[in-house]
């Protein structure tokens, strides 16, 4: 009997590779289209001690599934946890609240951690999909450090369900190698270059908050507004937007760097990123506002590894391991340990921390849009148009 292989190229190893560095697929993906995971059950079984037994691992377990944005982990970090603990991380990528909060009421998601910005938290307590958090088993988790601008959202009703991760803005970044020299500071910029001299290069998130938010802004808006008659006005521009898109998609990194995209909605981390190594990429906050938001680490009820739930946040809120995040994501964090081991250039980056005029203008996700009917129908009729 012949057993088949099937053998993947050097070039699509790379971009798998690739891709998982950056952190827009989980460890899961990236060992499974390469073969290196089977690879690594097989050596596993026939080299004792090339994985560890379940007993050298203390009481957490072989693995922890972590649900999470694209690029917003170094894997470096999550192999280090692994190497320490003997439980590997399990990556689940996402691109929107709602498919988060989806993925939750459905059930059986398998989570141990997730990731929930502020705005959603409040939502995930009044429908008992959230642990309340036994911060004597996060010793890492110094509230006195953080900054409670970005840390507040976590606790309901004197009860702390969320730490936070980090903190940042939505803006949108652009290839400024298309732009004849001009410098973009709007939002109304945007969307006009989107129908205009970008026609068929802009990418929007597929995530209502963002999208209609940063719609609404084109008028004047609050980001969060719900008014129907804004909505209104939001969704023709959006209609009108749709055929001169090249996507509609959360994880926008790759198209901008291989140059198909020129402009898209972006969030800080991605910024910041595709700056350091394509300088033309420039990160820009629309003068109108938008977005300011925080991100916190949470334990969905009934996650299956508990005690490995509470290793992962506890060992990535180590302020060194929390400083290497911050060095391979781009993104603020509010821990001031954190902070006083980054260096000075971080801290005075104009695109983690922007211009006090710039930042003013931004507004926090407000509870409503995560259920709102309207916006979630908005939505599906831009997608679907």
């Amino acid at each position: 009997m012949t057993d088949k292989i099937d053998f993947i190229s050097r070039e699509k190893f790379m971009a798998e590779l690739m891709r998982y560095k950056k952190g827009s697929v989980s460890r899961r993906h990236f060992l499974g289209v390469t073969g290196l995971g089977l690879a690594t059950t097989v050596l596993g079984s026939a080299v004792p001690g090339l994985r560890r037994a379940a007993w050298a691992q203390g009481n957490i377990g072989d693995r922890v599934v972590l649900a999470t944005w694209p690029n917003y982990h170094d894997p470096a970090n999550l192999d280090a946890f692994t190497s320490e603990t003997g439980a590997a991380v399990d990556m689940s990528v996402f691109g929107s609240n709602e498919e988060m909060l989806a993925k939750l009421q459905a059930g059986g998601s398998g989570w141990d951690v997730f990731v929930p910005t502020n705005y959603t938290i409040t939502t995930y307590v009044s429908e008992d999909l959230i642990e309340p958090l036994d911060l004597s088993r996060i010793p890492n988790y110094d509230a006195g450090s953080f900054d409670q601008r970005f840390a507040g959202p976590g606790t309901v009703d004197g009860v702390v369900y969320a730490v936070p991760k980090n903190w940042g803005t939505t803006g949108f970044a652009v290839n400024t190698n298309h732009t004849d020299g001009k410098k973009l500071t709007t939002w109304k910029e945007f969307w006009d270059m989107t129908m205009n001299e970008f026609s068929g290069r802009t990418m929007v998130h597929d995530y209502q908050l963002t999208t209609i938010g940063n719609a609404l802004k084109y008028f004047g808006f609050s980001f969060n507004s719900i008014d129907p008659a804004e909505l209104a006005q939001a969704e023709k521009l959006l209609i009108d937007a749709k055929p001169h898109l090249f996507a509609i998609n959360s994880d926008y990194q790759p198209s901008m760097r291989s140059g198909d995209a020129w402009m898209t909605i972006c969030w800080t981390g991605d910024g910041k990123q595709m700056n350091r190594d394509m300088p033309e990429i420039e990160y820009v906050l629309g003068k109108e506002g938008g977005e300011l938001w925080s991100d916190f680490y949470a334990i969905p009820k009934g996650a299956p590894h508990l005690d490995a739930a509470y290793a992962l946040i506890n060992f990535l809120l180590d302020p060194a391991v929390n400083a290497k995040e911050v060095l391979f994501h781009g993104y603020p964090v509010a821990d001031s340990r954190v902070n006083a081991l980054l260096p000075a250039e971080i801290l005075n980056d104009p695109i983690l921390y922007p211009a006090a005029d710039l930042l003013s203008a931004l507004e926090f996700g407000a509870a409503a849009t995560l259920t709102d009917p309207n916006r979630a129908e908005l939505m599906a009729r831009f997608k679907s148009a």
